[in-house]
């Protein structure tokens, strides 16, 4: 074992977090394989690999084990760390949807107008849009995966009303920017025609016009996490 090995990745993390960085400490094979959750002979054997291979430094007195991490076996967690710690933070802090301009069915306009919902679009997020949604066509599953991980998350919630003769749905409401550019707002609602395949868009301006776009651009949409 001349690099560490996963399956001692825990055995070597449990000893640093005892203090075996700069120190021995005394430790028995029983308790170590019950907290890295391993059988008693496993930790032996973890032990013994690890000292054979450099990682760390043992002293045995009868049935007592002492421990204590060599630079290279402190080296390797380390490094380990700051790969780990380096691929979080370049995680994107968006989650991002492609897909392809489409013609809705003609009833946004109407529904986005409705005095139910206009003052609340105002008071939450800000504006009142424009007449009409923009639709986007979603072409590849991990896009639609995607929609429905940001559907099961709060975001901006317009309430649903009864105008007295028929009930409206809620809407939900997520800040984006299309193509890097537009701001607008990806909506969810409570009643629709469309499956996960189809994300409609809101803004205060017509989004086709101000973006140049007609049905079948290529768009981009990211929205915050």
């Amino acid at each position: 074992m001349s690099e560490l090995k996963i399956q001692h990745l825990i055995t070597l993390t449990e000893l640093l977090s005892k203090g075996a960085k700069n120190n021995f400490i005394s430790i028995t094979t029983s308790s170590l394989g019950k907290n890295i959750k391993r059988s008693q002979q496993a930790a032996s054997m973890h032990l013994l690999e690890l000292e054979q291979s450099g990682f760390i430094e043992r002293i045995m007195s009868g049935r007592k084990i002492s421990v204590k991490l060599t630079p290279k076996g402190y080296d390797q967690i380390a490094n380990l760390f700051n790969l780990l710690k380096t691929s979080l933070e370049s995680v994107p802090s968006f989650i991002e949807l492609r897909g392809t301009l489409v013609s809705g069915m003609g009833e946004g306009a109407y529904y986005v107008s409705l005095k139910g919902y206009t003052k609340q679009f105002k008071s939450k997020i800000g504006y009142i849009p424009f007449p009409g949604t923009m639709n986007v066509k979603l072409e590849k599953k991990e896009y639609v995966e995607a929609l429905k991980q940001i559907a099961a998350s709060d975001g901006v919630k317009i309430d649903g009303f009864s105008d007295g003769k028929r009930t409206y749905g809620w809407v939900k409401c997520f800040k984006c920017k299309l193509n890097d550019k537009i701001p607008c707002d990806l909506i969810l609602l409570e009643r629709t025609h469309h499956d996960y395949s189809i994300i409609e868009l809101i803004s205060e301006t017509e989004i086709r016009k101000k973006a140049n776009l007609e049905n079948g651009s290529e768009v981009s949409i990211k929205i915050p996490l």
